[in-house]
C-alpha cells in the first residue's frame, strides 16, 4: 500500500512494484487537485508508457482533468485537453501495452455501473491477446447491459394500418422469399437491435445509431442448432456498439458480423450478411403494397415520433463517442457513405455521389457492379453487372445494350430473363467505414 502524503511527496528510491502502480492508479480516480497531482507526479517518475491507458481512462472519469493531460503529455510527447483527444492517439499506438494493473481497475469501473459487464470479461478470450480488440478501446456507452431494448419478433402491421408513419419517414426495408418488412428508423433508434424471422429466414438487424449503419445478419450458423439472438452490451468500440449473444455472452462487432471477445472469438464464425435498404416509407411502400412495418406497440414506453430519437447526433458535425479519423478524402466524418465488403475486397460510394447520377457502373475489387441511388432518401441498391453498362431510365428500371431491365429486392432482370444477384450493402457514416476498414477500402471518387 502506497500511502500520499500531502506534503513533500518524495521521489521514489527504486522502481514502484506492480502492487504500488496499482494502488497509485486507483488514488489517480479517488483524489482531487493538489493530491491527485501528487499521485501522478510519482507516478511519472517511472517513466512508463504502458501508464498511458489508464491516464486515458482517467481522463474521462476525471472530466478532462488538466493534471492528467498534462501526465499524458509527459509520457507521450502530444497534447491532450480532452479524453477524445486522448483516445484518439490511443487508438493510433496499438504498440502501447497497458500496465497489468489496467485490466482490473477498468473493470471495477464499469461494473460498478452494471455488475452484468463483467460477463463478457470472463471465460476464455476476454484477455490480451486473445480478444480481437484492445480492452483500453472498448469504453462504456452510458447505458446499462440491455439498457437499449432489442426487439424480439416484434408485433407487425399491414402497410394500409401503419397510419403513424409520414411518407418521408425513413425506414430499413428487408425482403426475403417475398416476405417484405419495413422497420422504420423512427422506432430503430430507440432499440437498435431486432430478432426476427423474414421469409423463414432468422436475421438479426443491428442498428448502430452512432455510425447510422443498419446491417441485417443471418443468425443461423452451423456451430449451432439454434440461431443467435442478439442484445446490445451497453459497450462501444471506437463509437460503435458491440453487440452481444445471449447464448454465450460472446461480445460481436456490428460492424463486420466477428465475434470480437468471448467464447466464440476464434471460431472463425461471421454472419452472412443480407441485402438492406434505406428508403422513405412511401417509396417502400410503392415498391412492395404487401410489406409488413413495424408496430408501435412494441412493449415498451418511447416517443416514437418522427425525428425524435438521436435528432441533434444526427444534425451535428460531431461525435458523441471518440473515433480517430484515418482517410481525409472525405472533408467531414460524417458524410454518409454506401460501403460493400465482398469479392475480397471492400468499397465506398459517397451518397452525394448519386445527386447527379443515379446510377454508378463501377468495381468492387474485380467484380463489376452496378448501383442505383437517392441521395435524398439515403438509398442505395447494388449488383453484380456481369458486361453490362448500365444507364437509367426510371426508378428500377435501368438500360443497357441488351435491353431493359428491371431492379428488385433480389435481382436486375433483363427482358429475356436473364437476372444479375443483389449484393449486400449498407449506409454508415464515413467515420465508422474509415474506423473499422481503412485503407482496406477504396472510395468512390467521381471523375
Amino acid at each position: 500500500m502506497v500511502a500520499i502524503i500531502s506534503i513533500g511527496w518524495p521521489a521514489p528510491a527504486t522502481a514502484l512494484t506492480d502492487e504500488e502502480v496499482a494502488d497509485l492508479s486507483l488514488q489517480v480516480f479517488a483524489s482531487h487537485g493538489d493530491e491527485r497531482r501528487k499521485v501522478i507526479d510519482t507516478l511519472l517518475e517511472t517513466e512508463d508508457k504502458s501508464l498511458i491507458p489508464t491516464f486515458v481512462l482517467a481522463m474521462r472519469l476525471t472530466g478532462d482533468d488538466p493534471a492528467v493531460g498534462d501526465a499524458l503529455t509527459a509520457l507521450t510527447g502530444a497534447e491532450f485537453e480532452t479524453w477524445h483527444d486522448a483516445y484518439d492517439w490511443q487508438e493510433a499506438h496499438p504498440e502501447i501495452i497497458p500496465h497489468k494493473s489496467f485490466r482490473p481497475l477498468k473493470l471495477k469501473f464499469i461494473t460498478n455501473t452494471d455488475a452484468r459487464f463483467l460477463d463478457f470479461f470472463t471465460g476464455p478470450n476476454t484477455t490480451r491477446p486473445d480478444m480481437k480488440i484492445r480492452l483500453e478501446e472498448i469504453v462504456w456507452g452510458g447505458v446499462l447491459v440491455d439498457g437499449i431494448p432489442p426487439l424480439d419478433t416484434p408485433k407487425m402491421l399491414t402497410a394500409d394500418k401503419a397510419t403513424y408513419l409520414a411518407d418521408d419517414d425513413l425506414v430499413f426495408g428487408v425482403e426475403i422469399n417475398g416476405d417484405a418488412r419495413a422497420y422504420p428508423l423512427r422506432i430503430m433508434g430507440w432499440h437498435e437491435m431486432m430478432n426476427d424471422e423474414v421469409g423463414g429466414v432468422p436475421i438479426a438487424l443491428a442498428y448502430c445509431t452512432l455510425c447510422a449503419a443498419a446491417i441485417a445478419f443471418e443468425t443461423k450458423a452451423e456451430i449451432r442448432d439454434e440461431p443467435f439472438i442478439f442484445s446490445s452490451s451497453g459497450l462501444l468500440y471506437r463509437s460503435n456498439k458491440l453487440m452481444y449473444d445471449r447464448q454465450t455472452k460472446s461480445l460481436w462487432n456490428q460492424f463486420t458480423g466477428e465475434p470480437v471477445a468471448g467464447e466464440l472469438t476464434h471460431s472463425g464464425l461471421a454472419l452472412k450478411t443480407r441485402p438492406i435498404v434505406t428508403t422513405s416509407w412511401a417509396a417502400w411502400r410503392e415498391a412492395h403494397p404487401d410489406t409488413s412495418v413495424l408496430s408501435q406497440e412494441t412493449g415498451w414506453v418511447r416517443d416514437y415520433g418522427s425525428g425524435v430519437t438521436y435528432n441533434e447526433y444526427f444534425a451535428s458535425p460531431d461525435l458523441m463517442f471518440p473515433s480517430r479519423i484515418r482517410d481525409e478524402r472525405l472533408a467531414k466524418r460524417k458524410d454518409y457513405v454506401f460501403g460493400i465488403r465482398s469479392f475480397a475486397a471492400a468499397k465506398a460510394w459517397p451518397i452525394e455521389a448519386f445527386q447527379d447520377r443515379p446510377v454508378i457502373n463501377d468495381h468492387v475489387g474485380a467484380q463489376p457492379v452496378v448501383l442505383i441511388g437517392d441521395a435524398k432518401t439515403r438509398t442505395v441498391r447494388a449488383y453484380e453487372r456481369g458486361d453490362e453498362t448500365f444507364s437509367f431510365l426510371e426508378p428500377a428500371t435501368l438500360k443497357s445494350a441488351s435491353g431493359e431491365w428491371q431492379a428488385n429486392e433480389d435481382f436486375l432482370t433483363s427482358e429475356d430473363g436473364t437476372q444479375l444477384p443483389r449484393i449486400a450493402g449498407h449506409i454508415s457514416y464515413w467515420f465508422a467505414w474509415d474506423s473499422y476498414l481503412g485503407v482496406k477500402s477504396d472510395l468512390y471518387q467521381p471523375k
